[in-house]
This record gives structure tokens, C-alpha cells and sequence, in this order.
């Protein structure tokens, strides 16, 4: 059903109906186009903040992506239909609209392109979509080959619809000049000031082609007819009609006439874009359609572009899926996160900064741009805001208009990480102004500014407010009285200053670290007396001076993240552990991970808020959540609890059997932001994936595998050499680019030792004063590692 090409990591599917939704992604800092197996597509644009091309049948309001997208018959796609003059036989490619079972189907999912191959009526097509690197334009290819011994007579019709683009003002034409469709329009506003905004949008749609077609239609209605789309009324007669769309809802729709010897094949091209007018049309024909040569160039240069991820890490465990998504599709879905940032241009504060972590393993100069960005609009409190404005245009909008109460803590955790992986502790020397204070100051100063206001933010109990939200963005009632407060934030404040703490004894900040380390330990010690239920920790306290996430809940009994805080922050003693890792595991663990709370709410919960009205096991409410997930494995292996913390790692990523992989119902080329949850609820629709790939995760579990798993962590005077292998691994290859070195790793189990040992060139590594094996990198060099592990 899945096939890896592990040379280029491709991964292809070979129905249309066993994953209906499977898809992938493509992106440049212009745009995205999500693409499922059948030709359905999701597709936007910034000028500046995310637009439409292509819409739905119904006039769409303006929101983020959302989780388990559905989709319809009408739903927004890029078809096309290819009939047998002769027989009058038709069928659609890829799968829909027609729904035509072929002969034989890939879907075809590259780090580059994504294409199929069907194989129909003795014809071979091959239909491929790229995007090029700097415009905002879809690249489509379609190649048709007659494999029979006859001669065929055949119409091809492309099928773009775009739907229902504006309730003022909507037309299509074919431009004979252009051997184009455009469908224009103008986007609705009602305040006059949005006109002067407005006016420069590319609010046309062209689809242009290199083919010249014998007809056109561009009334998506009339093309449909009364045949419905699997069976358009339009394409049973011998002509479209080629006429205009006044006011109608548009659709681009060419007929080709093909006409193909035995084993003859024709080939056409397509941009499918938003323009701004005819004369910028114009310009992507010239640039893209004018030679295959042109087309080639901006194809190759954005599979350029796609491979800056490339090449960081290498791993070779003997396992193809988990090696297949490591190598080639977890880094380019953290570069996706750390280049465009989502195509938001006013990220959250918390998944900018997680983004960029992950972004220092492929091109670190970005992530310390991006935290200087973040630290310019620091508040002199301390404070962070809710999201980090990109632009001089951009506005916060949607949960960045909520008060949260975390985004400090990210600030320190993902700097730490910064500042190991590149040892640029010049970087914390900076002097960078507030957003409310032209007044710089270092960075060393902005985040012991960010943990003192996190220490400021505390109840009568020691406790951190939680206001509307913390992590947990739809936690929205626990504390908007002013007094509600959550453990996760507090247990996480502690570690964030136990962190920063080290930093201040390597710069020479004793009392700065001093300081931290007892705030941390108050901080761990009153989470310990509030919050400590017997047998795991409550996820907070409510205005009401209720605990919740306790025994005592028949729903929100137990959550994740405050299990794993309090491992990381050091609150917990081993009886502590030995007492929670049972109930963890009995109540939270799925065959698909972890759950992010359980039982998940079937009702509203006022003293909690939204998140409990969102449907069982779905997002935040007790979803296989991801993230939460990621911070578990770290917290995990950062305790020594390698089997565990390999078995949840590898359940994320991997599907375990083909109906493992049937029921999360998605392609190996993302991780998504979560899989069904509500495990013991509703069991027949848990592991079923939201096919979202915006989420935070990714940076983790990137982390983890580099840091922890393989056990190659920057320090401060070189590369701490200490992985972490479950036993069902006797030994890994790893290549891994560090600080302009390249490290080739090999790890063994052996017989012949008792403890792990480092060789370096063959020259044994000895043990620093701490008992670690820390190696010192000079750029440009090879270095080849071989780590013995004891055996058994």
C-alpha cells in the first residue's frame, strides 16, 4: 500500500481509497498548497496576511488552518478529464471528480513535487504539481501516453474550479493573447479605508497553458449541468461552449484535442496563479511557458530551495520508515516551520520561538534572528506579548488577542537550546530596545527580565496565574477572574530558570544563578504542596480555589504536561515517579500515542473553558496531542527512561502494521498535530490523524532524535557524545553536521565492555572531570566516532 524510495525519500501510496486524505504539502515564503491523493486541494497566499486563489462554492470566512479538513465534491481541487471520442468512455485525474477506479494508481509524495502515475484505458498519465521558488504560482505538468496498439482520439479538459470569489464583483474570460483563463473579481470591503488596502490585491485568477485548446468554458455551473461533476453535462458534447462568466461562479476549464499513435505522447504545461491583472499573467507565461528549458530552471531551483534541510542528519537504524522520515521528512517539515513561520504574519510567541529552536540545526543565523525579533518586542516588565508581529502592517488576530501567561518560558527554554547547539554566547551581549523602551539592554538582561516577571506573576500559594490560557490555548476560564493558577506553567517556570541558572554559572553570573536556583526549588516545592494529588499532579486551580486534573474528576482526570514538567523542572522525587509512571502509562498511553488528558470532557466545563467543549478526543481534549507527546519523550529520556521514551518516539512517527497506517489514514511525510484521542471513549475512531502539519512538535522530536536518541548535544566546549539506545537497537550509523564539522558516528553494543566508550579516529576519548565524553570540534573537519555500549 505505502512504498519508500529511500534514495530520495519519496513515499508513494497506491490507491485512491484506502487513504482518502492522505496528502502532502508544498511552500515557499509566498504560499502553500496542501494536495490529498484524489485532487482535492487547500491552497493560500500572503499579500500580506493569507488569501485565497481557489475558493468553496459559498462565500469562506477568513480562518487559520483547521484539523481533519473535509472535503466535497465541490470542494477546490485541480482535475483534469480525459475522454474517448471514440467510446465516449471518461475518467478524471487524479481520482475525483469521476471517481473512475483505474487500472493502476500512485500518488507520489517528494520533498520537491507532488505527482501521480495512472495507468487507464491503455493510457499511462502522469500528472505533477511544483511551485517555484519566489512567485506565487502552482507549476502543474500532465503527460499522456497511449500504451495500446491503436490510434486514439481523444479530449482532455482541464478542471480548475475557483469558486464562489466575491459577492461585489465576478467575471471569467479566455484570453486568446494569453492562451489563458482569467477569472476576476473584487474582494468585498465595506470601510473605505480598505479600498486603499485592497487595491493592489491580486484578486485574478489565471490558469494558463502552453497548449492551445479547441474550446473553453468558464461558468462552472454550465460546465456541470445537471450530470453533476462525475458525469459533466458539458464534456458530452463534442465542444465546450466557450463563453464568459458574468458574475457566475468561475471555473477554468480548456478542451484538448489529442490525438495519439501507438506508444505516442503528448505533454502540456500549466501555471495555475493569483495576479493582480492580465499584464502580470502576462509576465509568469514569459517566465515559466516560453521553453521547456525556462520551466526546468524554476523547477530545479526550487528543489534547491526545498533541499536546505537536507543533509544535517543521517541515520541508518535498519528500520525503513523510521530512517525514511528522520532523513528527509522531519527536517523539511521543521524547515517549513522556521522559514515561513507558518505563513502567519503574526505567529504566537510560543511557536515562533519553538520553531526557530528546531531552525538551529539547519541554519542557526535564522534562529537568532528570529529571537532578536522576538526580544525587540519585549515588553521592560519582562512581559512577551501574545505573537510576534512580522511585519510593520501585521496586527495580532484570532488566540494572539487572548492574554497567555507562557510565552516567557519559551523564551529561555529555546535560547538554552540556541546557545548549546552554537556555543555563541556573544549572542547574549546584544543590546537590543523594548517594544514600549528605546532603551537597550543585553540579552542576558531581557531574559532575566522575562523570568522575573514570571516570578512576579505568582498567587498568595506561590503559584503562576494562568489568566485566559497557558500553553493550553483554549484553557480559557480557569483563572480570567484573576486568580485561577496552573501547575504546568509553574513546574515549567522552575525548570526554565533551573536552565537559565547553568547559563549564569558559564558566564559568570553567580548570584544571577543562585537566585534562579532557589526560585526554581520554591516554585517546585509549592507546586508539590498544592498540587500533588497522591499519584500525579493536578493540572491547576481554578478562580474558585477548585484543583483540577485530580482523582476526583470523572472527566480531566489526569493530564500530560504537568507529569512531564515536573520530571524536567526536578519537583519530583523517585517515589514521586515510581507512583505516577504507572497511572501515566494506564490512563494516558494509546496504541498512537500519548494522550494529552483523559478522560476527555463530553461537556462543557466552565471552571476550564473552551477546550471542553471541543468534541472528545479532538484537539486539546484528550487528543493524541503531539507536542504534548514531544514534551513527554524529552522529559523521558532526559530521566534514563530510554525504552519507554524510544517505544512512544517510534509510535509517533511510525505506524506499527498496515492497519495502524489505515487507521491514521496519512502519508509518512509529516507529523501531524494530532491523532484522534479519546482512546477508551470512542475506540473506533482513535488514531485517525488531523492531517495538519502546523505544530510545534516537530522541533522536539528533531531534538530528541539529534540530542538524546543519537546522543550528539552542543555544550559549551564541544559535542557531548552520549546517546541513548533502547535495546531493540544493537547499533546505529549516524552523519551529523555540527558547528561547519561533520561527525560520522557509528554505535555498537559490545561484549567487551561495561560501561560506554568513545573513540575518536580510533583514539579513545577520555572521561572529563564530570565523567562525560565531550569532544572538541574545529570547523571543516571529518571526525569518524565509534561508541561502544555494553551488550545485554
Amino acid at each position: 500500500m505505502i512504498t519508500y524510495h529511500q534514495q530520495n525519500g519519496a513515499v508513494s501510496l497506491n490507491s485512491p481509497t484506502s487513504m482518502p486524505n492522505a496528502c502532502g504539502f508544498l511552500w515557499n515564503k509566498n504560499m502553500m498548497i496542501q494536495m490529498n491523493c484524489r485532487g482535492y486541494a487547500v491552497a493560500q497566499f500572503m499579500q500580506p496576511e493569507p488569501a485565497k486563489y481557489a475558493h468553496g462554492p459559498a462565500l469562506e470566512a477568513k480562518t487559520f488552518m483547521q484539523p481533519e479538513h473535509a472535503y466535497f465534491s465541490h470542494h477546490p481541487g485541480r482535475f483534469f478529464y480525459i475522454k474517448d471520442n471514440q467510446t465516449g468512455e471518461l475518467f478524471s485525474l487524479p481520482y475525483a471528480p469521476v471517481k473512475q477506479m483505474p487500472t493502476s494508481f500512485e500518488f507520489i509524495v517528494d520533498k520537491h513535487k507532488i505527482s501521480w502515475k495512472i495507468n487507464h484505458l491503455d493510457l499511462v498519465c502522469e500528472l505533477s504539481l511544483s511551485l517555484s521558488t519566489n512567485d506565487t504560482a502552482e507549476l502543474w505538468q500532465l503527460k499522456v501516453n497511449n500504451q495500446g496498439s491503436k490510434k486514439r482520439d481523444l479530449s482532455v479538459y482541464s478542471y480548475f474550479p475557483v469558486g464562489y470569489m466575491s459577492w461585489m464583483n465576478q467575471s471569467a474570460r479566455f484570453d486568446e493573447s494569453l492562451n489563458a483563463i482569467l477569472c476576476e473579481s473584487v474582494t468585498p470591503y465595506q470601510k473605505v479605508e480598505q479600498y486603499f488596502i485592497q487595491q493592489d490585491f491580486k484578486d485574478t485568477t489565471v490558469l494558463l497553458s502552453d497548449l492551445t485548446p479547441i474550446s473553453f468554458e468558464t461558468r462552472q455551473s454550465v460546465f456541470e449541468g445537471e450530470g453533476g461533476l462525475n458525469n459533466p453535462d458539458a464534456i458530452k458534447s463534442s465542444q465546450l461552449d466557450s463563453k464568459p462568466a458574468h458574475y457566475q461562479t468561475p471555473a477554468a476549464v480548456m478542451q484538448f484535442a489529442i490525438a495519439l499513435t501507438a506508444n505516442e505522447s503528448i505533454e502540456a504545461n500549466f501555471v495555475f496563479a493569483p495576479v493582480k491583472d492580465a499584464n502580470e499573467a502576462a509576465f509568469l507565461k514569459q517566465k515559466y511557458l516560453v521553453s521547456p528549458q525556462a520551466l526546468s530552471d524554476a523547477k530545479q531551483d526550487y528543489q534547491q530551495y526545498i533541499a536546505q534541510a537536507d543533509y544535517q542528519l543521517k541515520i541508518k537504524t535498519g528500520t525503513q520508515a523510521f530512517d525514511n522520515f528522520v532523513n528527509h521528512w522531519l527536517p523539511r517539515q521543521v524547515f517549513y516551520h522556521g522559514d515561513v513561520n507558518r505563513l502567519s504574519t503574526d505567529p504566537q510567541t510560543r511557536n515562533y520561538l519553538q520553531d526557530a529552536m528546531g531552525m538551529m540545526y539547519i541554519a542557526p543565523e535564522k534562529t537568532k534572528a528570529a529571537f532578536i525579533k522576538a526580544l525587540s518586542q519585549q515588553h521592560k516588565s519582562g512581559e512577551m506579548p501574545d505573537g510576534i508581529l512580522l511585519n510593520p502592517d501585521s496586527e495580532l488576530k484570532y488566540i494572539n488577542q487572548i492574554p497567555h501567561t507562557d510565552h516567557c518560558v519559551w523564551l529561555v527554554i529555546c535560547i538554552d537550546a540556541y546557545l548549546n547547539e552554537t556555543a555563541d554566547f556573544d549572542f547574549l551581549k546584544q543590546q537590543i530596545v523594548f517594544i514600549d523602551d528605546e532603551i537597550g539592554l543585553s540579552v542576558f538582561e531581557h531574559i532575566n527580565l522575562a523570568l522575573d516577571f514570571l516570578w512576579s506573576q505568582r498567587d498568595n500559594r506561590g503559584l503562576n496565574y494562568i489568566n485566559q490560557g497557558d500553553w493550553c490555548d483554549p484553557m480559557n476560564m480557569v483563572g480570567y477572574q484573576g486568580k485561577g493558577v496552573s501547575s504546568w506553567l509553574s513546574l515549567a517556570s522552575a525548570y526554565a530558570m533551573n536552565l537559565w541558572s547553568k547559563i549564569c554559572f558559564l558566564t559568570g553570573h553567580n548570584a544571577d544563578a543562585d537566585k534562579q536556583i532557589s526560585q526554581a526549588q520554591t516554585l517546585n516545592k509549592d507546586v508539590n504542596q498544592h498540587c500533588w494529588d497522591g499519584q500525579w499532579f493536578a493540572r491547576g486551580i481554578t478562580d474558585t480555589g477548585k484543583c483540577f486534573g485530580v482523582s476526583d474528576n470523572e472527566e480531566g482526570r489526569i493530564y500530560l504536561n504537568p507529569q512531564s514538567f515536573s520530571m524536567l523542572s526536578g519537583a519530583i522525587t523517585e517515589q514521586q515517579w515510581q507512583l505516577m509512571k504507572p497511572q501515566i502509562k494506564q490512563q494516558l498511553q494509546t496504541p498512537f500515542g500519548m494522550m494529552m488528558l483523559a478522560p476527555s470532557y463530553t461537556h462543557m466545563h466552565e471552571e476550564v473553558g473552551r477546550l471542553t467543549q471541543k468534541f472528545p478526543g479532538t484537539g486539546e481534549n484528550g487528543s493524541v496531542y503531539n507536542h504534548a507527546g514531544a514534551f513527554y519523550i524529552y522529559a523521558l529520556f532526559e530521566r534514563g527512561e530510554t525504552e519507554a521514551a524510544f517505544e512512544l518516539l517510534h509510535t509517533m512517527i511510525c505506524a506499527e502494521s498496515e492497519t495502524d497506517a489505515l487507521t491514521r489514514g496519512q502519508l509518512p511525510v509529516f507529523i501531524p498535530n494530532y491523532y484522534r484521542g479519546a482512546y477508551f471513549q470512542y475506540p473506533e475512531e482513535a488514531g485517525k490523524s488531523s492531517q495538519l502539519f502546523n505544530t510545534g512538535t516537530v522541533a522536539w522530536i528533531y531534538r530528541i532524535i539529534i540530542e538524546q536518541l543519537v546522543g550528539l548535544k552542543g555544550v559549551s566546549n564541544g559535542l557531548l557524545i552520549k546517546p541513548h539506545l533502547p535495546q531493540s537497537l544493537n547499533g546505529i550509523e549516524v552523519t551529523r553536521q555540527f558547528r561547519k564539522a561533520t561527525i560520522e558516528l557509528t554505535i555498537k553494543r559490545s561484549k567487551s565492555v561495561s560501561s560506554q566508550q568513545v573513540l575518536i579516529d580510533g583514539i579513545s576519548l577520555k572521561q572529563d572531570q564530570r565523567g562525560e565524553f565531550v569532544l572538541a570540534v574545529e570547523a571543516n573537519k571529518i571526525y569518524q566516532v565509534q561508541v561502544l555500549l555494553p551488550a545485554g
